[in-house]
């Protein structure tokens, strides 16, 4: 395969630009943590928002969320009545 020859190789390094941002992934963002409890053993995980999302895509209207318990397997739901820092 051979390659124009007017193109120079800088122009490559400048569609690379935005990797020189501070944070080009976005990873120091704050995210968004939601409390949930669990309904069988009573504890409490944090799951970050966008997680939620994902497994809310598929709900009807007034459905909530509900995932598994990480200490009993259980279903937990989010926790409103718990007082977040």
């Amino acid at each position: 395969m051979e390659f124009p020859k007017d193109k120079k190789q800088d122009d490559s390094s400048k569609d690379l630009d935005w990797l020189n941002e501070e944070d080009p992934f976005g990873l120091d963002e704050e995210m968004e943590i939601v409390t949930f409890k669990c309904l069988d053993c009573k504890k409490t995980d944090e799951v970050p928002e966008y997680i939620i999302g994902e497994f809310s895509v598929d709900l009807n209207k007034g459905e909530e969320v509900e995932l598994h318990c990480p200490y009993c397997n259980g279903t937990m739901i989010e926790a409103r009545d718990v007082p977040s820092d």
